[in-house]
């Protein structure tokens, strides 16, 4: 035995399951009054989420909620999203944010395939929500929230969403995940053949990849994040937990609107943004009285395909500094990033915009990224030409298909995760 295990042994002082729930209490207790929600009219500070989440915990701990249980979620990008990020875990319960995209059959077979016991939904999707309820054998407890910035429609149970977190303890005490490997949220891939399948992530890989968001993209205290980007995919690329953890602002915006998207960034001084191409596409094409309000620097981070050279440089000119990123559902988003050499900015428009296409190399956070044969796993050569399969392993790779073991052997064959995804790697090992 070394000399360095011996009487040195993990307990409880030296050894804790990571988890992203110690942000928001971190965030709460050392930046309690600064400002945590902006949506519409409501303001609330950190001291005032944290108790929400907390209410909201101890409300569904009274119902019978407890660990391993499936709490779903259909929700736009609202404070309640938020809230349920941090809430659910809170019991040990794991997290299922559905597409609000998808028709009454696909959520039914999500709910029944995830055994939901509590369903929150925006009033927005009540015939959805309805269509699919009438799907079930056993359908969940069903919870309506009446956000103010939708103003309408019926509401999709008698439970209301403020009234249930009236029922909570502002105070209660929550509970660690006894092991960093327990299960923090599902989410469902949408496959173009037969089910979805549902991918299970743990608590260790949503701290970790959370942490990897900031360090690639140096976000830094305090930032101003809007909320373009989707909540239920991916959990938000895992920037939930990200932004709680920085004390930054979560600005909300239930559906994406290019002139809404630029009077938000102008008034609250937004800092960072997440989305696809197609927003960067809907800000450049705004008229330039619109897109002239962004008179300070804004970060976003776009994934699935670099914007061409004539939207970047569009972008750019109007302040937008722009992040290219790659990665999947099973992986909790985004986990390659085209890493930026300082003296590529002294490139002309049109190759920094071909040097930003690449999909780039790992996050700091995941251990292994590799391009090879798809049967054989031999690497294929950096030469910039070479097609093989992308492959990855590392602490943000998913624990695995839920009830699906034989899918999960699959993607899991040789050691790495088979993405399906093709690519390969130019002289500078980056991925395109």
């Amino acid at each position: 035995m070394s000399i360095f295990s011996q009487g040195l042994m993990p307990a409880a002082v030296n050894h804790v399951p990571l988890t992203p729930l110690s942000f928001i209490e971190r965030t709460a207790s050392v930046y309690g009054q600064y400002p945590a929600v902006i949506h519409g009219a409501i303001r609330r500070n950190w001291q005032q989420t944290y108790q929400r989440c907390r209410r909201l915990a101890s409300a569904l701990a009274e119902r019978g909620i407890g660990q391993g249980d499936t709490v779903a979620v259909m929700l736009p990008n609202i404070p309640a999203m938020l809230e349920a990020h941090f809430a659910v875990p809170m019991l040990g319960a794991v997290l299922n944010t559905l597409n609000v995209r998808l028709d009454a059959e696909a959520i039914a077979f999500m709910l029944e395939h995830g055994e939901a016991k509590v369903l929150i939904a925006d009033r927005e999707f009540h015939a959805v929500i309805h269509g699919a309820l009438a799907l079930l054998a056993q359908p969940p407890l069903v919870v309506d929230v009446d956000d103010p910035e939708y103003g309408e429609g019926q509401p999709v149970s008698d439970l209301d969403y403020e009234a249930l977190l009236a029922e909570g303890d502002p105070e209660f005490a929550w509970q660690w995940p006894e092991d960093e490997w327990q299960a923090i949220s599902l989410n469902y891939t949408s496959g173009t053949t037969g089910n979805p399948k549902g991918v299970v992530y743990h608590h260790r890989g949503a701290y970790l990849n959370a942490i990897g968001n900031q360090m690639t993209w140096a976000m830094g205290n305090h930032p101003v994040y809007l909320w373009t980007l989707p909540m239920f995919h991916c959990n938000g690329w895992c920037y939930p937990w990200t932004v709680t953890a920085l004390a930054g602002t979560h600005v909300f915006l239930r559906r994406v609107d290019p002139q809404k998207i630029l009077t938000l960034i102008r008034e609250h001084r937004v800092s960072h943004l997440c989305g696809a191409p197609i927003v960067l596409n809907a800000l450049v094409n705004m008229p330039d009285t619109a897109k002239a309000a962004i008179e300070h620097p804004v970060q976003a981070m776009v994934a699935g395909a670099a914007p061409p050279a004539k939207v970047i440089g569009a972008v750019e000119e109007m302040g937008i500094a722009v992040t290219h990123v790659y990665g999947l559902t099973e992986v909790y988003g985004p986990v390659t990033v085209c890493a930026w050499h300082a003296e590529w900015d002294q490139q002309p428009l049109a190759e920094r915009a071909r040097i930003k296409s690449r999909q780039g190399v790992r996050y700091p956070t995941l251990e292994g990224l590799m391009v090879a044969d798809s049967q054989t796993l031999q690497p294929v050569p950096r030469d910039g030409n070479t097609l093989g399969e992308i492959f990855m392993r590392g602490n943000t790779v998913m624990k695995g298909y839920l009830k699906n073991p034989e899918a999960t052997a699959e993607a899991f064959r040789g050691g790495w995760f088979h993405t399906g995804d093709l690519g390969h790697l130019d002289e500078q090992g980056y991925l395109f």
